[in-house]
């Protein structure tokens, strides 16, 4: 075989392209849209916001006067009270209408401590919404380059493939001619065989991998799925430009992360809370108006001792306004314990937001030397894959000039081969890292 065309075959690996038989190839950021839209996570957490929007509503209105209706209808026997409120041995029927209404005046500011507490519980709903979002983001992302990864490997393996049938042909050649044992041809056939099975492999990893993906997706079918590939030599410099120090990173991360936001919401809450259990020591003033009417009939002594319905609603019809103060003397120290659950309450939420703040930087200082490392390897795979390839090409020469067997070109190919996979999955993983680095530091995850 040309060495020349062994070059250009090599030089090639690491920059094909395969392609699914597809209508459609989804880019990163279509994924991400597609699946947070769809995921089952992100909804439920849609759910619970929507529900704390109720409550603040709930408790807003709180604030109003209520307005209700009653009727009721009696019946008496024996002695009974008359519509003039005689007792009198006679059966009769009483039909009554009232309608009331009570204000809150002064509750010992419960209910603008309830408001505030539904506030900022509303506020730490919306940041966990968001929270899973990004979660699915990330989440997207891993999958997204995993499947990008098995294309590279696919892409290598038929590389390899194709170099193995070249060279299986001018071995039948040679053994035409003479030149070439037939234990070469069968060895050579051999190794033929063993790159078939290796991108059948690579094959099925791939297609696993885009069914992972489409099923985060919570796509309906996985068949037809596949995705873009971006030039990932050019992907690979700008994340390498864009790596930023864990201190810079948790800056903006501190101030901006919905996780560290609802910790910070759920202590306000909380602190609200405290205030809520403290008006329980406050006595608590109310207005109440209502009006009611009654309409009585007796059953003895004929309907000259009746009223008409019209006349009986409207002459015995009453009014009444009045405040009620309700003072709390001992209510079996109730509210002392619950003032005291508040302050442990308030104690447990700074704990969270500490433990929140510290678990934030050690995710993003393990990202950042988890990238540096991967940046190191994937640079020194570099060096592995030239040395690869010039130990596969030297071994060529020596294998057409017949002082090599096929197992040590074989072995040779197979270095080369298996460098060229360290180095992708090398790659793939400093790409990762560094994403996630980035989604800390504010960046968009998409290429």
């Amino acid at each position: 075989m040309d060495i020349r065309k062994i070059v250009v075959i090599s030089l090639g690996i690491t920059s094909c392209c395969f392609s699914l038989v597809a209508q459609e190839k989804w880019s990163l950021s279509q994924c991400i849209d597609y699946a947070v839209q769809n995921n089952i996570q992100v909804k439920q957490k849609q759910l619970e916001k929507e529900n704390s929007e109720i409550r603040l509503n709930t408790t807003r209105m709180s604030r109003l006067p209520d307005l209700t209706g009653s009727a009721g209808q009696d019946f008496y026997f024996g002695r009974s009270p008359s519509r003039t409120g005689v007792y009198e041995d006679q059966s009769q029927s009483s039909t009554s209408f009232r309608i009331s209404s009570s204000l809150p005046v002064f509750t010992g500011f419960k209910i603008q401590s309830e408001i505030g507490s539904a506030r900022f519980d509303l506020k730490a709903a919306v940041e966990e919404l968001n929270k899973a979002k990004e979660d699915v983001a990330l989440n997207v992302t891993s999958y997204y380059l995993q499947a990008l990864f098995n294309k590279e490997i696919l892409c290598i393996a038929q590389k390899q493939l194709e170099i193995s049938r070249l060279q299986l042909k001018k071995i039948e050649k040679m053994v035409e001619q003479g030149r070439s044992s037939e234990a070469s041809l069968y060895e050579s056939r051999a190794l033929v065989a063993e790159d078939e099975m290796n991108v059948t492999q690579s094959e099925n990893n791939l297609l696993l991998s885009l069914v992972d993906l489409s099923q985060l997706l919570n796509l309906e079918k996985a068949e037809g799925f596949d995705i873009e590939e971006p030039d990932m030599n050019s992907v690979t410099l700008q994340q390498t430009a864009s790596l930023v120090s864990p201190k810079d990173a948790f800056k903006f991360s501190v101030e901006n992360r919905p996780g560290i936001k609802s910790a910070l919401y759920a202590l306000e809450s909380s602190r609200f809370g405290l205030k809520q259990a403290r008006s329980g020591y406050y006595p608590t003033l109310s207005f109440g108006a209502s009006y009611g009417t009654s309409y009585y009939h007796a059953y003895k002594g004929g309907d000259e001792n009746n009223w008409t319905f019209a006349e009986q609603m409207r002459n015995n019809g009453s009014e009444t306004l009045g405040f009620t103060l309700s003072v709390p003397l001992f209510n079996r120290l109730v509210t002392r314990n619950q003032v005291k659950q508040a302050r442990l309450q308030i104690r447990l939420q700074e704990l969270a937001l500490d433990n929140a703040r510290q678990q934030l930087y050690k995710e993003i200082e393990q990202a950042y030397y988890a990238a540096v490392a991967a940046h190191k390897k994937y640079i020194s795979s570099q060096k592995s894959v030239d040395a690869a390839r010039i130990s596969f090409e030297y071994e060529q020469k020596k294998y057409d000039a017949g002082k090599s067997t096929v197992f040590e070109y074989s072995d040779a190919k197979n270095k080369y081969e298996k460098s060229l996979s360290e180095q992708v999955q090398a790659r793939y993983d400093f790409l990762f890292r560094s994403k996630v680095l980035d989604f800390y530091n504010g960046k968009p995850l998409a290429f």
